[in-house]
């Protein structure tokens, strides 16, 4: 993983700017004897602002940008001239990416739009000049607001992959070739457990020029929700699918005790992902014949269920039909 373009998790220290001070200044002038205040105020601070960027899809470019720190503004003059603003730091974001406090593990913000701006520290507002203070009885007053100090601290981004179809199952059971046979995405498929080290995101064409987005997860063993196999670490990529799409090749010693485990790991996880719409592909279907298909259909769990093969195309169009009816009442 080391060598891997793809990092869906980083820690970054941040400090918004101080606001400036507002000025303590009088009119001074010829001719003008008594010319009052006049101090302006002092610039607010700047901020640390997240953006959502549909041309990224991961926080790679921040793994190596540890400390980021806005600008101070600057303290008022004299005239009522405010101070100049601290600059903000706007930080590119791929869409899905949650910001938590490392200390609390509060979210803080997150990021689901396009060109959406979310606040990660608000830079300290700038004091008031001493003009704002002169009152009937007090026409020369001889102070200003100080301006707001910085806030700081260290935070969590995550992203968590947006797709329509989530694939879920255990390694080697058909994902990534799933993917690579209805779209364009060319995940690495070989014949051993964990070869897809990331997910992938594929656009997946089907009937009437419509089209989704599916998500191939790394696979899930037994006791992931702990942190074994890959762990957490992709689970939370399942968090953002409208739908779930479960798949458990044929030749498996029991479709139906799979996919319990597989449900309760993203239970023990997160009981809101059992809330999702979920559909049962059982793969690699061309090794059945009829009364085999049959025997493993009398036990399948209660769910729409579908018997495909990526390799030799079987029942593939189908499968989307069946996604796509699927994401439409979701989405209803």
């Amino acid at each position: 993983m080391a060598s891997s373009n793809f990092v869906d998790y980083v820690k970054i220290f941040g400090r918004s700017g101080k606001g400036g001070a507002g000025s303590r200044h009088f009119r001074r002038e010829k001719y003008i004897e008594f010319g009052g205040p006049d101090g302006g105020d002092g610039g607010n601070g700047g901020s640390i602002v997240l953006r959502g960027n549909s041309q990224y899809w991961t926080l790679i470019h921040l793994k190596y940008q540890r400390h980021i720190f806005a600008g101070d503004g600057e303290c008022g003059s004299g005239a009522r001239s405010s101070g100049k603003n601290g600059k903000d730091v706007v930080l590119d974001v791929p869409l899905g990416t949650v910001a938590r406090d490392a200390e609390t593990g509060e979210i803080v913000c997150e990021v689901t739009e396009e060109g959406q701006d979310a606040v990660l520290l608000k830079g300290g507002r700038g004091g008031l000049g001493n003009w704002h203070f002169k009152t009937a009885t007090n026409q020369a007053p001889r102070y200003a607001q100080p301006g707001e100090d910085c806030k700081e601290g260290w935070f969590i981004l995550e992203l968590k992959l947006l797709a329509d179809v989530g694939l879920v199952g255990f390694p080697n059971a058909g994902k990534s070739t799933l993917l690579s046979v209805v779209s364009a995405a060319k995940p690495k498929i070989a014949n051993y457990a964990f070869t897809t080290l990331e997910p992938n995101l594929g656009i997946v064409e089907c009937r009437d020029s419509h089209s989704f987005v599916m998500a191939d997860i790394p696979g899930i063993i037994e006791g992931a929700h702990t942190g074994k196999g890959l762990g957490t670490r992709f689970l939370r990529h399942i968090e953002r699918n409208s739908v779930l799409l479960f798949m458990i090749p044929a030749d498996s010693k029991d479709v139906r005790e799979e996919y319990r485990i597989l449900l309760n790991e993203l239970e023990q996880y997160n009981p809101e992902l059992l809330d999702k719409q979920r559909l049962l592909a059982v793969t690699k279907s061309d090794l059945l014949d009829e009364e085999l298909t049959e025997a493993i259909a009398a036990d399948l769990p209660d769910l729409p269920t579908v018997f495909i093969s990526a390799v030799s195309g079987l029942h593939i169009p189908q499968l989307k039909d069946m996604l796509w009816e699927t994401l439409q009442k979701e989405n209803g």
